[in-house]
Parts: structure tokens; sequence; C-alpha cells
């Protein structure tokens, strides 16, 4: 059984300025192929999918040349039409050339947009399926934050996401991946499936499913999991920050040749869904940034430390408005990790521990950025990201430097978002815990990873700036062009799930 094995991944945000290019997937490790490709990601949808394919006798992997995540993780804009035609290109000529195969893996996140193509994954399936014929099965591995219909199945016979947010699972949707393609390939399971579009909006920082309402949607899926055997579900949250015409709230329910039953829970989902919409919206409290750092520093008094100050907002890097609200109410033994700031970074080489420090840090590139703030302190130390590339929400590669200013308080610059998900992540740059009473990131979700499950922060505090800027909850105030916000609730008042199957 010969099988092929791809990746081609991006969330990308179509309202930065700054477009995803060819040189972006372009660094030491990436574009990967044969070995190098199937070693990537050891813990995530990579890693489950190569573990158990390598379980079944006389299976082989062939590794296609694909782009890793872009070196601008998801600081990024619209990928190039130039980008996407290169690297599919380039797949599906070494999918000719190397075939035939049975099936085909596809590692893939669902948010990924194009310039040009309104549907990326779907047009990936597509354009697979052309090189390989209608006899090789193809799967794919989806982050939850997809925004996808009907579209990636029409090519393509299974898909796999995650259920968590953190995403705890990736690994294990790799894994069933690998095992309901080696059956499929054998004829042991001939995929049916049923898609409905569920017209809810959400931001990202609402949908956090370790607490209810988002926890009571992934259980009803699991337990249909585990009630029915050879079910799977998908529920695609959606990602608000990529104008796509698939947007919104996706439910996808995939059986063993019973589209009846396919049909029956996508529906009990997507109901449950639509019957819980208000509470899902509702479910997490944001505070305007000025609110969160006073209740930061009566947290502090009131010996509810280690505070965590989560800028969800932030989709660049460099916006500055907490940093500056943190300098104008004074507060003290606060880290600030980080915020972006790549012209300075290019000059860190001239830099060493001890130097005195006086620069306008972050702002600019777009109005949700705010201005650079001036910070004058000293510094640290320059140190090198873990990662020479970027995977996920970004942060490494480059050097980065850690500032001490005001009242024991530190900077950690980076030369692009970084999303903070472990404490540990900032100890290993050589600061100590025990000098912060507060941490203030650039988080949605991802970090309550670290931060929160751990039991690290006494104190958790959602902020964002007053204006509807580039990642505000108030979603209607972003221009799309793809699709209306008006068609979903909150923000219009439309009948309820439906389906989408062509």
């Amino acid at each position: 059984m010969r099988l092929a094995v791809l990746q081609f991944t991006h969330e990308t945000v179509t309202f930065l300025p700054n477009d995803t290019t060819r040189d972006d997937f372009i660094y030491p490790g990436s574009p990967a192929a044969g070995a190098a490709l199937l070693a990537t990601d050891p813990k995530g949808y990579m890693g489950g999918f190569v573990q158990v394919a390598r379980e079944y006798d006389g299976v082989e992997l062939a590794g296609i040349t694909s782009p890793l995540w872009p070196r601008t993780g998801t600081a990024s804009g619209w990928i190039t039409a130039d980008a996407y035609a290169h690297f599919l290109g380039q797949m599906v000529a070494e999918l000719r050339a190397q075939g035939p195969f049975d099936g085909v893996y596809l590692a893939l996140h669902g948010a990924m947009a194009v310039r040009g193509v309104p549907r990326p994954e779907a047009d990936i399936a597509r354009q697979v399926r052309a090189a390989v014929g209608e006899g090789a099965i193809l799967v794919g591995t989806f982050d939850l934050h997809g925004n996808e219909d009907q579209a990636f199945l029409d090519h393509a016979d299974m898909a796999f996401a995650v259920k968590y947010f953190p995403h705890y699972d990736g690994h294990l949707q790799g894994q069933r991946a690998a095992r309901m393609l080696v059956r499929a390939v054998r004829g042991d399971y001939r995929p049916a499936h049923r898609t409905l579009k569920v017209p809810i909006l959400s931001p990202t920082v609402v949908q956090w499913t370790g607490a209810a309402p988002w926890s009571d949607l992934v259980q009803r899926a699991l337990v249909w999991e585990a009630r029915e055997p050879d079910v799977f579900v998908n529920v695609f949250f959606g990602f608000p920050w990529d104008d796509a015409p698939d947007g919104g709230m996706t439910v996808q329910a995939i059986t063993n040749d019973d589209p009846v039953l396919a049909d029956r829970v996508a529906r009990d989902i997507a109901d449950f869904a639509w019957r819980q919409r208000r509470s899902l919206l509702e479910a997490t409290r944001i505070h305007a940034i000025a609110d969160g750092v006073r209740l930061a520093r009566a947290a502090v008094a009131e010996g509810a430390a280690p505070v965590v100050l989560a800028d969800h907002s932030d989709r660049s890097g460099r916006a500055t408005w907490l940093l500056r609200e943190i300098l104008r109410q004074d507060l003290a033994r606060t880290l600030i990790a980080t915020v972006a700031s790549p012209e300075i970074l290019a000059a860190a080489g001239a830099l060493a521990a001890g130097d005195p420090f006086d620069a306008a840090v972050g702002g600019g590139g777009d109005p949700s950025a705010g201005d650079p703030v001036r910070i004058t302190g000293t510094v640290l130390r320059v140190v090198e990201a873990p990662e020479p590339g970027v995977a996920g929400s970004g942060g490494g590669g480059g050097s980065w430097i850690c500032v001490a200013f005001g009242t024991s308080n530190v900077l950690v610059l980076s030369p692009q978002l970084a999303q903070i998900v472990e404490p540990d992540e900032l100890w290993r740059l050589g600061l100590e815990p025990v000098d912060f009473d507060v941490v203030a990131i650039k988080s949605r979700v991802h970090f309550r990873r670290g931060f929160d499950d751990s039991g690290y922060a006494r104190t958790i505090l959602l902020v964002e700036p007053p204006e509807p800027f580039l990642g505000t909850v108030r979603l209607d105030h972003l221009s799309y062009a793809q699709m209306r916000a008006a068609d979903f609730f909150p923000y219009g008042d439309p009948p309820g799930p439906v389906p989408v199957d062509r």
C-alpha cells in the first residue's frame, strides 16, 4: 500500500496588510520532503498519522515536498497566488511523477486564504484528486478553526478536525486519519458524510472548550462517536479573521456507508449548537484594557497573583495598547511578552546585556497596532528563540530582546507575533517566575494550556482596546467582502442550520 503525505497549512488573517509570499515559506527546514517531512510535528497531526501508518505491514509512506508553516506564523495576510501556485504545483508534479498511490494524507488547517482561490483546501483536494485518480483515498486533518463547508469532501473522502481549544488532540486526529485511510483503501470503510452550516459567527477568544457551553458541544460530539461505531464528528468553530465564503460554524458527520445516520448525527450536533448560540457567545468576559490593568493591580494587592493579562485582540503582534496602559497606571513587577518589533531586532547584534535601551517599540503596520511606545531601560539579555522556524502561532526564529524598565518590569521584544502558551517559554529566556506578579501576553485561548489548566495563574483577565480594531469581538465592524456578518447570529436573524451538501 503506497500512501503519499503532504502538508500545506496557514491560518490567514486576511485583514492584515502584509501578504504571505513564497519566500515566507522558505527557511531552514522548509520546504520538507521524504523522511524530513514525516518527522515534522511529532506531537501533532503528522506525528500521529506517521505513527499509526507505520504500525501496518506493507504500508509505504512517500513524503511529498511541502512547505511548513510560514516564518510569519499567523501574523500575515493573504497568501499570494504565486506562492500557492508554486508550492501546490510542485506537490502535484511529484504526485504524478512518483505515483501511483493508493491513498493521500493531506495535513491542512482549514483557514488558509489565497488571493483568487475562494476555498483553498478544497482546491488542494481537487488538484490532488486529478493527480492521483479517482481510485485513491484522500484524507485530511484540520484545525477546528477551519472555514469549511462541503467543498473539500466533494473531492476528498474523509476529514478529521481537532475537538479541543487549546488543541490537545492533533496527534489523535492524525492517528485516526491513518487508521481510516488504511481501512478505506482495504475496502473496510466506505465513507458517507453529511455537512451542515450553523450560521454562528464567533470570535476565537470565546471558543475555549475548557468550560460550558463549548465543552458541552464537544462532549455531545464525543458521545456520538462513543455510542455509534465508525462515526466521526467534526465541529468547525470558524475563523472570523479569514474573510471566506465558507465562514462561520460547520458540522460534519462521517459514517461507514450509512448516510441516514450521518444526517441524524450532523443535525443533532448542529441543532444543539443553535439552541446554545447565545450562551456560546456570552460565556467569556472581556475587559477594556484600562479596566483589566486596574483589576490586575487589585488582584495583586489582594494576594491573587500571579495574574495573567491576555490581550486577545492583537493579530499582528505589534499592538502597544496594553503596554501603554501598563505604563500609564505604573503597574509594577510585570512581564510583557511580547511586542513584535522587527526593526529593532534587525539591529540586535549591536546590543548586549547591560547596555542602555532607549527606543520606540511596536506599533505601526495597521491601525489596530497603535503607535510605537518609547521604552527607556536596560538590556537584560539578547537571546535566540528556541526554534529556527515558526510553527503554529509564531514566535520562533531570530533574536529576542529582554529589556528591564520601570518598577521591576521586563519587556520581551520578538520579531513577530509570539503567542506564549507555556510559562516555561518565558523562563527559558533566563527570566525568573518569582520576579513577576503579572504576566501580560498576546493570546486568545492557547495560553490556557500552560497558565490555566496547570493552575499557574490565580487570576486571568482577558482584555482588548475599546475601539473595534482588527481582533475585535465586534465582528460586524470588519469589512468582509466574501461573506456578510448580517447572515450570521448575533449580527442578523438567520433561520438556523442548513445543509450544504451538493
